[in-house]
């Protein structure tokens, strides 16, 4: 592939301040306390600490059980620091810890609106970044069960990455796992990226010349947002967090798979934290727990079970590059027909007619 045919300039490879380190996934146990459980969530992130962890992640809505309808009653609003008490101490337990903290998420109110929201924080307690679910889950069984998040919260309009002290990360909460563009778009290491708003086909090329992306029109909306006009270029992460809240039924069928997927597909790290499910509770909706840490091949590296525990396992992103390498990573639309892929292309809604010859072009 001709050197030129990149426009602009490719990013280089992002260098973490560590490559090696302690991560810890606090699968607590929630309950209708909120003061309570802001005092344990603080007690399980010092004991990590205390531990060796430098990243330490919580699960997805934390602070209060998650029931839609009773989310409003623990909600936030976070720009307000002083009437913030799940976020003031995240913000003090990272800084006195020197730890980076993916704070789970907790529910926000901001504007009128309900958001899903998980902050980070940095070792100097510092928010660092802002996350609202993307993706709201709606699962119903006709006469068994209903969940509409929809009902009750407001989507996020933007994906999130992060420079922290533990590298580069993207989050995620929960149903944002089943989105794999998503998790290709926090995983363009290096990857220039051609914009065109009228377009809905985005080129991504990677340092080494060898790889070309093509993602779905919904992800080219987030790249023509103010987010990545921004900063111009996306920059790849070495690690997604999600953390979530999978159910009993859907987690035992996807949580596992939906880790692995992304984390193999991107060849990046995946770390998840979901609440423990409480085995006296009566609630509607039991979680299904097994946060984990899986590997930039799909291997797990560790997980958990039902129970409330901490998982602290190894991060070591020299694994990122060894996979690339030795898996000989390549661009699967170039395994199938040219013809399949031109239709493909064709077959999206308002695709220049002329613009497959350009893609092509590129690939030989």
């Amino acid at each position: 592939m001709a050197s030129d045919a990149r426009i602009p300039a490719p990013i280089p490879p992002p260098q973490p301040k560590i490559s090696k380190f302690k991560i810890a996934l606090c699968q607590l146990l929630v309950t209708p306390d909120k003061e309570r459980n802001i005092a344990h969530a603080r007690k399980l992130i010092e004991d990590a600490a205390r531990k060796g962890a430098k990243l330490v992640v919580l699960p997805e809505i934390w602070n209060c059980p998650l029931s839609l309808k009773n989310l409003s009653k623990y909600a936030e609003d976070i720009d307000a620091e002083a009437a913030c008490p799940s976020i003031s101490m995240l913000s003090e337990v990272a800084f006195r810890n020197g730890i980076t903290l993916v704070g789970g998420s907790i529910p926000e109110l901001s504007a009128g609106q309900l958001f899903n929201t998980c902050c980070v924080f940095g070792p100097d307690g510092k928010l660092k970044a802002k996350h609202r679910k993307l993706h709201l889950f709606d699962f119903e069984v006709p006469g068994e069960v209903a969940f509409r998040e929809s009902d009750f919260l407001t989507a996020g309009e933007e994906p999130t990455i992060v420079d922290t002290d533990v590298g580069r990360i993207g989050i995620g909460i929960c149903h944002d796992i089943r989105f794999p563009e998503l998790a290709m778009l926090y995983g363009s290491r290096g990857r220039s990226l051609t914009q065109n708003r009228e377009a809905y086909t985005q080129i991504y090329i990677n340092e080494d010349e060898t790889e070309v992306w093509m993602m779905h029109w919904r992800v080219v909306r987030w790249t023509s947002t103010n987010w990545l006009q921004q900063k111009h270029q996306v920059k790849g992460a070495h690690l997604i967090c999600y953390p979530g809240a999978f159910n009993m039924s859907t987690g035992e069928l996807l949580w596992e798979l939906m880790q692995r997927a992304r984390a193999a597909d991107n060849q990046l790290f995946v770390a998840t934290c979901a609440p423990a499910p409480d085995p006296n509770t009566s609630a509607d909706y039991i979680t299904w727990g097994h946060s984990g840490l899986v590997g930039p091949f799909g291997e797990i590296i560790a997980t958990a079970g039902h129970e409330e525990t901490t998982v602290i396992a190894e991060v070591d992103y020299s694994l990122i590059q060894f996979h690339r390498i030795s898996a000989g990573r390549t661009f699967l639309l170039r395994c199938r027909g040219r013809e399949i892929c031109t239709r493909w292309l064709m077959s999206l809604e308002g695709m220049p007619s002329d613009a497959h010859g350009n893609i092509f072009a590129s690939l030989t």
